[in-house]
């Protein structure tokens, strides 16, 4: 069964708490710590959501978005920032993520924006 949630952060805290968070709702999990890296697993593991953290070392999550998007423009990608940042906001919507969360993550309203998604 091809993984279902792909996880994108470069702060190991925040990967694995949202990834433990998802597992316990019976949900595939796989992370990356950098956009190469969900690039590649985007190619090899076809995941069906991504958590894109925006501001990432090496490709942010901008390029990310854009890269995944070229590979499969039928991924849902949710972006994570920071910041209340509307010029990336806007960026990411015009290159299709589906929705934007700001950290702290609120758990609550990620969970019900992935189910939806799950369900579709």
């Amino acid at each position: 069964m091809p993984v279902r949630l792909l996880i994108v952060d470069d702060e190991d805290d925040v990967r694995e708490f949202a990834a433990s968070f998802f597992r316990k709702r019976k949900i595939e999990v796989v992370t990356a710590s950098s956009g190469e890296e969900a690039v590649k697993i985007v190619v090899s593991q076809e995941p069906k959501i991504v958590l894109l953290d925006i501001k990432m070392d090496g490709i942010d999550g901008i390029e990310t978005l854009k890269r995944i998007k070229e590979l499969n423009k039928q991924i849902k990608v949710i972006m994570i920032t920071g910041r209340d940042d509307e010029e990336a906001k806007q960026k990411t919507k015009d290159l299709g993520a589906y929705g934007y969360i700001n950290k702290p993550l609120e758990l609550d309203e990620l969970e019900k924006m992935v189910m939806k998604l799950l369900e579709k």
